[in-house]
């Protein structure tokens, strides 16, 4: 007897490491130079799409009206060549020693900056006539803006102060500061050019000399990766289950941001769900949805909702997941205090199962590519993983960074919780 036991945990464990093995191989080719961190240069976020649809065919599952995409265009500006600053003879490193905002424009040249110190900044009525006053000479040509030093509470007050004064001079901008470098994507461009720097890197009367090569891509398309399970039996009632491929792409030729938590390990999940219910078909039906364009502004949930593949008001609960990488602090469930029977439910299958350390409930938020569902009365969860890894949209995001400490725990309360959520009578909120 304890032979059979010993060997039925044996092939227990073997069948969890292999899926595990499986979910790190996605995760890890998602995150690969190859995908160009998923973004607009090199079209990134279309080589994960035919990958992602690679699986979903590998896996049976089925398209919508005869495609795994679903294509919609948008603007977006990219940074596809060289990305070269330095001060003084020391050149910087994009994503570590500097960072552009992601709506800048193109910029080449040298520059004498002027420097503007927080308690100058925060005075904003006197702030530009003293930028004319100073700079009517033409001796300057750029501001930097030092924020070193100053509390993140304090940095509210001047927070948008830089990129005005970039918008109203037409002047590059830098700005000094000791908070964790942050990038993100803009769907246009500004007026002028505007870079992070951290701190040490610049000393007064240093010269300012960029290169950077920016590209304004009007009507960019895109592509949702849709597939369908059918499942057994002759229900229509529907699970969908959502995470978004894409991520902020390239910062130049040679710095791209992997993505690995946000969201190569949410798309490495929703995967891993497809092939589990491909395996153990359930009663009801699944759609899956791996989302493009969530980092440029909830994109392709936008269009999706505009044009519906698949009627929303045959959804019957959808579950959008991203950050899957980590875990040992738990998961926090968005739309917990809006859909509360279905957030008890969670807590019971984790109480049950001993699964996870914390269910966190947080309320409504448009964080995510959940809120135009939830706006439109689809019952929707959107669900991300806490934990000691706090690399988000920076350089450092990668896949060696992730832990998969509870992926599959998560993967075990989510499949549970599709079954016994579905199993229930449809409530009549449709």
């Amino acid at each position: 007897m304890r032979k059979f036991i010993l060997i039925s945990f044996l092939f227990i464990l073997s069948v969890s490491s292999a899926q595990l093995i499986e979910e790190r191989r996605i995760t890890q080719t998602l995150c690969s130079p190859e995908f160009h961190g998923r973004g607009y240069v090199q079209k990134g976020d279309s080589i994960a799409a035919v990958f992602i649809a690679g699986e979903f065919d590998k896996l049976g599952l089925k398209k919508l009206k005869g495609s795994w995409f679903q294509e919609f265009s948008h603007d977006v500006n990219t940074f596809p060549g060289k990305m070269d600053v330095s001060v003084g003879n020391r050149q910087l490193l994009p994503g570590i020693d500097f960072l552009v905002n992601p709506s800048s424009p193109a910029l080449k040249g040298s520059f004498l900056p002027y420097r503007i110190a927080y308690d100058q900044a925060v005075r904003t009525d006197r702030l530009i006539s003293e930028i004319k006053k100073a700079t009517a000479d033409g001796r300057f040509g750029a501001f930097i803006f030092d924020f070193s030093g100053v509390h993140k509470d304090s940095l509210k007050r001047v927070r948008d102060i830089p990129s005005k004064v970039s918008d109203q001079t037409q002047f590059p901008v830098l700005e000094i500061t000791d908070e964790k470098f942050t990038w993100s994507v803009a769907d246009e461009p500004g007026r002028a050019a505007n870079v992070q720097l951290k701190p040490g890197l610049w000393k007064e009367g240093d010269y300012v000399h960029f290169d950077i090569e920016a590209r304004y891509l009007r009507n960019y398309t895109s592509r949702n990766v849709v597939a369908f399970l059918k499942g057994k039996g002759c229900s229509e009632r529907t699970l969908v289950l959502t995470a978004h491929y894409d991520h902020l792409g390239r910062m130049g030729e040679d710095t791209y941001f992997p993505g690995g938590n946000d969201n190569a390990s949410g798309t490495a999940m929703l995967l891993s769900l497809a092939q589990y219910f491909t395996e153990n078909r359930p009663h009801f039906n699944i759609l899956f949805i791996a989302f493009a364009a969530e980092e440029a502004g909830l994109k392709g949930s936008a269009h999706f909702i505009q044009h519906q593949l698949f009627p929303l008001k045959k959804m019957d609960f959808l579950v959008n997941l991203d950050i899957m990488g980590s875990g040992e602090e738990g998961i926090t469930v968005v739309n917990a205090t809006k859909f509360t029977e279905e957030f008890e439910l969670l807590q019971k299958i984790n109480a049950e199962k001993e699964l996870l350390t914390l269910i966190k409930s947080r309320g409504p938020a448009a964080n995510s590519d959940h809120y135009y569902f939830t706006e439109e009365g689809v019952p929707a969860f959107f669900i991300y993983t806490m934990g000691p890894n706090k690399n988000y949209h920076d350089v450092f995001d990668t896949y060696e960074e992730l832990s998969f400490k509870e992926f599959e725990d998560i993967r075990t309360l989510l499949i549970e919780f599709g079954e016994q959520r579905l199993g229930r009578e449809r409530s009549g909120k449709h």
